[in-house]
């Protein structure tokens, strides 16, 4: 039975019968995204398929060689392929050592899976939250594009839409004009968690402050500041740049342009939190200036460093809350950590999978804005989330 869509404008049909591959160390994430599609389709149309997931996998030889392997057919369907390019805790042997996947392993094996489907998936889209190399996305100097030139590849071998989640820099996607590219972000889903854990936030100049934590994620947190009116304020990082450390910079000193923020509870937004230390300087900083309560709300929480110092800026009252999603790998000790939020993405996934199997436009789901004033509406009129 074909499966038809019907709304009040319009009649769509799916550009072919779904379905999804999860890579490795992203298959529980694609299952929950799987049966959120489920659900929403017999919701919605009454369709009763339980499984969108294709078996795939890819394999090493003993030297550390790979290739990706699809164990049931593709063709004709519209793939979806899910990838964390940043799960470290995925390894594999070779010559005898073990070894961690790092996201150039994880970006061979999508391009494996991909070759495998070549020439009989009706179409390919990739799900990438975390961009290869998306931090590699400007040349300073003599530097390679890293991230540029893994999006041309994906788009010489025929993919048709790449989605990621807040990507680092967007305008990344000028290197491949001719290919789908979306940029999500997960300001909806901070905010529902938020009123969840926090019930006695407001949102208003008296009880609130919004902090970028440097130039560059500006735009995020000016988000949150212009639609609830709220003052934002700036931090802007001094750098050391006689010398590189971890093949950056190091921070010498952050600097605060801003106004008062005494007994103000603090949000500030970023994209990625590396090994932590920027962000606890800045927790420390608001601290000093007697903020009361200060919450960080990252789209991807590596933890490079450990979270051990987080524990203890927490014990110490210098941190009061972290919010990451499940968009990439997070240590499972983290569901016990109390200053520790996990913000689940699956269903918003599973609704851009869902929507663009029908080509259907994404400006909603992309563009939060009417969702977050919906939310606060409904909060306001009691309903729990």
């Amino acid at each position: 039975m074909e499966i038809v869509r019907s709304t009040q404008s319009n009649v769509s049909f799916p550009i072919g019968p779904l379905a999804l591959i999860g890579m490795r160390g992203f298959e529980g994430f694609t299952k929950q995204v799987n049966d959120w599609i489920v659900k929403l389709r017999l919701e919605s149309m009454g369709v009763s398929d339980t499984n969108f997931i294709v078996d795939a996998s890819t394999k090493r030889f003993a030297n550390g060689e790979g290739k990706g392997i699809i164990n049931e057919t593709v063709r004709g369907k519209d793939l979806f392929i899910l990838t964390d390019v940043g799960n470290y805790n995925e390894t594999y042997s070779m010559m005898g050592f073990t070894n961690h996947m790092s996201p150039d392993d994880h970006f061979q094996d999508l391009k494996r899976i991909i070759s495998a489907a070549d020439g009989k998936a009706k179409r390919i889209n990739i799900i990438m939250p975390l961009l290869y190399n998306g931090r590699q996305h400007k040349r300073m100097v003599r530097e390679s594009l890293d991230c540029a030139e893994a999006l041309r590849e994906l788009a010489n071998y025929g993919v048709a839409n790449i989605i990621t989640f807040d990507a680092h820099d967007v305008r990344v996607q000028n290197a491949i004009p001719h290919v789908g590219f979306e940029n999500a972000v997960a300001y909806y889903q901070f905010l529902k968690e938020l009123l969840k854990t926090v019930p006695d936030i407001k949102f208003d100049r008296e009880n609130m402050m919004i902090v970028s934590p440097d130039e560059g994620a500006v735009h995020r947190n000016l988000f949150y500041a212009s639609i609830f009116q709220l003052e934002l304020g700036v931090f802007y990082k001094v750098r050391d740049y006689t010398r590189l450390v971890n093949g950056r910079n190091p921070i010498t000193a952050h600097e605060f342009i801003g106004g008062d923020v005494e007994g103000k509870d603090i949000i500030v937004v970023d994209d990625i939190l590396s090994s932590g230390e920027s962000i606890l300087d800045i927790a420390r900083e608001l601290k000093k200036r007697k903020a009361r309560r200060v919450l960080f709300l990252v789209t991807y929480a590596l933890f490079t460093g450990g979270f051990e110092v987080f524990d203890e800026y927490y014990e110490k009252g210098l941190l009061d809350g972290l919010y990451a999603t499940n968009l990439t790998y997070l240590k499972p000790e983290l569901a016990d950590k109390p200053w520790f939020n996990m913000v689940d993405m699956t269903k918003y996934v599973a609704k851009i999978i869902d929507d663009l199997n029908f080509n259907e436009s994404l400006s909603n789901l992309i563009s939060p804005a009417g969702r977050v004033i919906d939310l606060m509406e409904r909060v306001k009129a009691g309903e729990k989330l």
